[in-house]
């Protein structure tokens, strides 16, 4: 579609490898700035935003509370975890700040965006445990939040759908907190990158074959050990049970390299008995969020996700039994 197109010719960047990673980050969110100005929709109008320091093993983190125009009393809560590729991205992005407020309203939640530490300065499983501490303080402070502390969900897009995949499992393994709901977006779940490379060798993606070096590079940021890419943690489709996690709700783009693992870990834990959907969307890319303005399929993703959201915590609220 020529918007998609558009978006691709404007984003496409030279190499950045000259540049420290602090100023690959500076110049890399200039950018992302600059394209949801030209391509996506205005932040909307919520009730509040609230910035919160959590505290983390080595220091604190920011958590953003977003609380929705209508909404009154105890709400449920979603926890937010941006993408990057685990060393780029904030909670200040334009696109991540308008996802957030869009949620939160229209799915009628607090969400809470989750500023993770990056790597490679704090590598895996850093992220996974800050997006944890959060969920902790979250349950605590629900009266401060005006959040129901058993109706909390995560969700996360690219990096961050692997990290909130990744919460899910740590969760159920250590019985707690206990999340109602997991809504992942274009997640990145196989980081031995087989997945991706085999994607990467088929016609269909033969124009993004050059973004294998940039996955490559993110993942080498986030796992100094290439080990680790076949534990649980770092690559949730490869677990070896999934019986026991929260429903699941998977979105998958279909001009992305990611869309097959998705939609096998949606397989998957259907097999282990756990209510996964799972929607391709048509001709979307990995950056879908980024065309809200100018391509409407991006505003349905949009919609859809935090319609599927608002369901799936009226069923953990008991008001909504089929």
């Amino acid at each position: 579609p020529q918007p998609v197109q558009a978006f691709l010719d404007a984003a496409r960047v030279e190499p950045l490898d000259f540049l420290t990673v602090a100023e690959q980050r500076q110049f890399m969110r200039h950018a992302s700035d600059l394209n949801y100005l030209r391509f996506g929709l205005r932040g909307e109008p919520v009730a509040a935003v609230t910035d919160h320091e959590v505290p983390v093993d080595g220091g604190t983190i920011r958590v953003r509370a977003y609380r929705p125009t209508a909404g009154a009393g105890r709400l449920p809560v979603h926890v937010f975890l941006h993408g990057g590729g685990w060393w780029l991205g904030s909670i200040d992005e334009y696109v991540n700040d308008a996802l957030c407020r869009h949620r939160s309203n229209r799915a009628r939640c607090v969400v809470l965006a989750v500023d993770y530490r990056l790597a490679p300065e704090y590598p895996f499983p850093t992220a996974i445990d800050d997006a944890r501490a959060a969920l902790r303080w979250a349950r605590a402070s629900a009266d401060l939040l005006g959040v129901d502390p058993d109706i909390m969900s995560i969700g996360g897009h690219s990096a961050g759908g692997n990290i909130a995949a990744a919460v899910a499992l740590a969760c159920r393994d250590a019985g707690g907190p206990r999340l109602v709901f997991q809504l992942l977006e274009v997640p990145a779940l196989d980081l031995t990158r087989a997945a991706v490379r085999s994607a990467l060798e088929t016609d269909d993606f033969q124009p993004l074959r050059l973004e294998a070096a940039e996955v490559d590079s993110a993942v080498r940021h986030y796992l100094p050990d290439p080990r680790h890419a076949r534990t649980a943690l770092a690559s949730p489709v490869l677990a070896g049970d999934l019986a026991g996690l929260p429903p699941a709700h998977i979105v998958t783009a279909e001009l992305d390299p990611l869309r097959e693992e998705g939609e096998r870990y949606a397989r998957r834990l259907a097999e282990a008995g756990v209510p996964a959907g799972v929607r391709r969307c048509p001709r979307a890319i990995h950056a879908t969020s980024f065309l809200t303005r100018t391509w409407r399929p991006a505003r349905e993703w949009l919609d859809t996700a935090a319609d599927v959201l608002r369901v799936a915590h009226q069923r953990a609220d008991g008001t909504l039994t089929s």
